[in-house]
């Protein structure tokens, strides 16, 4: 049994644009490196017996100050990396409709079957990232690990792990915090439990609560 706590990465430079960043390597913001810091702190208390990240900038950024903190090695694999949004890359929504409408309307009408122009076929992306965490159980079988990714990746692994329609990954996930976390149980042989999803530590640190091991 093994529990898995995926971490989006911390607030970058591109957020307040709402640009899409797949492969692009965005820094992060200030508020993001504050992200950083709150994980970390949580990273102190989690039991934690593992640490693994995208090898992009802001993934990496992300995960540091967790190693550190907790004395872990921070394991890099490519496979975490988000998904390449190959033409719509650095663009806004606005952006996209202006260059691609038909395109972006397939999109989001069903993301699976018509990715960006340009873009890493959905399936492939999420082939990677379970054939990566499929490793790390095999390394980590009883124990808790930290795996810091993106928001995409993060979604169609949800969606694959809990056995719903990749089709629906931004259906049934629209949102997910920078610095959320969202955890499963992987037990050899059955369906994954999710544990929790999507929990943010801004609203226990502006209230001046502790950060929980678990949250809501």
């Amino acid at each position: 049994m093994t529990d898995v706590v995926l971490v989006r990465h911390g607030e970058t430079v591109w957020h307040a644009e709402n640009r899409y960043a797949g492969r692009s390597d965005v820094a992060l913001t200030k508020r993001g490196h504050e992200q950083a810091e709150l994980l970390a702190r949580w990273a102190t208390t989690a039991g934690l017996d593992a640490l693994w990240c995208s090898e992009l900038g802001r993934a990496r950024e992300t995960a540091e100050p967790c190693a550190k903190a907790s004395g872990l090695v921070l394991r890099v694999d490519s496979r975490l990396n988000e998904v390449d949004f190959g033409h719509g890359e650095g663009l806004t929504a606005y952006e996209l409709r202006q260059r691609f409408p038909l395109e972006l309307e397939a999109f989001r009408n069903d993301p699976l079957r018509h990715p960006l122009p340009g873009g890493e076929d959905p399936w492939a992306a999420t082939a990677r990232a379970v054939a990566c965490l499929a490793e790390i159980v095999e390394e980590v079988p009883h124990g808790r690990v930290l795996v810091v990714t993106h928001n995409s990746l993060i979604r169609l692994t949800l969606c694959h792990l809990l056995q719903i329609p990749l089709s629906e990954y931004r259906s049934r996930f629209p949102f997910l915090h920078n610095c959320g976390l969202s955890e499963v149980r992987l037990i050899d042989g059955k369906p994954a439990a999710l544990l929790q999803f999507n929990s943010s530590f801004d609203a226990c640190e502006l209230a001046g609560l502790a950060v929980p091991d678990r949250l809501g």
